[in-house]
């Protein structure tokens, strides 16, 4: 199956300068961080080199686009895009804005749309018009016999997920996207993470073909909510098991795959809101009761996203962060280096010659 893995037994962690001795077959997702001269080796019977970086312009930034996984909230990040189209780019197509955009569970399919060719205003008619038959309101009875159900199954039907998905990108493939695409995944068989990409290095292969459709389905595949999808021997579920904040998915490998310095690297990182969380004393002394229905995962889908944040401003900086807060926490986080990206996107500045001003 066409995916980097990433977390696999056989990934050995290595030195610039050092090698690595008697190496299983693995096939591992490889990082380069310019002169901090860590990387992980990718291996196979055939293959083990580092990733070579191809050339970027000299002086040219790198703009990224990275967008939170939330179910159905993510109608606030295409609402969120979908405005700045209209304020600042005359309507058309913030992707083409980005040198990548990066997107888990439903931001992974926001982010597809926007390869497509389609603007935010297009993919935020997705979840107005289509979000009803993906996550159908029940009320009375049958509220609480889906509740009941949902013990034992999952909560929503997927056949509706994917002809949706079918009716908006039809049999596109990832060779046909207009930008570069980074979309986290997980495999459930042999409990990896997964990472499906564009051919936008030569290494990058192996994906190509993959439909979009497909690939929303795999990264949108939330456990308990729908079941996983069965593809070639492989279970795929949701990537926001260990990346929903796919920001430094998308940051590694554009510093992986290009010879552009970390100081030239531009990133809008759009969340779908946080709920506020902390462990009451009840929590702290331990018990199932007290961690199940979600909180557990709550917790470490919130610290992943954090500490992805944190991660990404220690590579590339920090000047400003802004947070709009529709009553949740972190919602839309600029990160940049010496006000680079000081409100919203670098790139419509750029073009625009004008700074965003917040949207309220």
């Amino acid at each position: 199956m066409a995916k980097d893995c990433l977390g696999a037994p056989e990934t050995r962690f290595v030195l610039q300068e050092g090698h690595v001795e008697d190496v299983s077959q693995a096939v591992a997702y490889d990082i380069g961080i310019g002169e901090f001269g860590l990387m992980i080796e990718t291996f196979d019977a055939q293959f083990q080199h580092a990733r070579v970086k191809q050339a970027w312009p000299e002086g040219r930034p790198f703009r990224i686009l990275s967008i939170d996984g939330g179910g159905i909230r993510g109608v606030f990040a295409a609402a969120y895009l979908a405005e700045i189209e209209r304020r600042f780019l005359d309507g058309r197509s913030i992707g083409s804005c980005f040198d990548m955009i990066a997107g888990t569970s439903t931001g992974g399919v926001i982010a597809l749309a926007l390869a497509r060719g389609m603007t935010a205003a297009d993919a935020l008619r997705i979840y107005v018009e289509r979000g009803e038959r993906i996550f159908p309101p029940l009320s009375g009875l049958r509220k609480y016999g889906r509740l009941w159900r949902w013990l034992s199954q999952p909560k929503h039907n997927q056949a509706a997920l994917m002809d949706e998905l079918l009716s908006v990108f039809g049999e596109t493939l990832l060779d046909e996207a207009t930008t570069r695409l980074v979309i986290p995944s997980f495999e459930g068989r042999h409990g990896e993470p997964f990472v499906y990409k564009t051919p936008h290095h030569p290494d990058y292969q192996k994906d190509r073909h993959k439909k979009f459709a497909h690939v929303a389905l795999h990264t949108t595949a939330a456990p308990s909510y729908f079941p996983g999808v069965n593809d070639d021997g492989y279970v795929m579920i949701d990537g926001g098991l260990w990346a929903n904040n796919p920001v430094m998915n998308a940051l590694v490998d554009s510093l992986a795959c290009y010879d552009v310095p970390r100081e030239n690297v531009r990133i809008l990182t759009i969340g779908t809101g946080d709920t506020a969380f902390t462990i009451n004393e009840n929590a702290r002394q331990g018990g199932i009761r007290h961690w199940a229905f979600l909180r557990a995962f709550a917790a470490a889908s919130r610290a992943q996203s954090l500490n992805a944040l944190g991660q990404a401003y220690l590579l590339v900086g920090k000047e400003q962060r802004h947070s709009d807060r529709p009553a949740r926490n972190r919602v839309a986080h600029p990160v940049g280096r010496r006000g680079t990206i000081a409100c919203r996107t670098a790139t419509a500045r750029a073009q625009h010659g004008r700074r965003f001003r917040p949207l309220r």
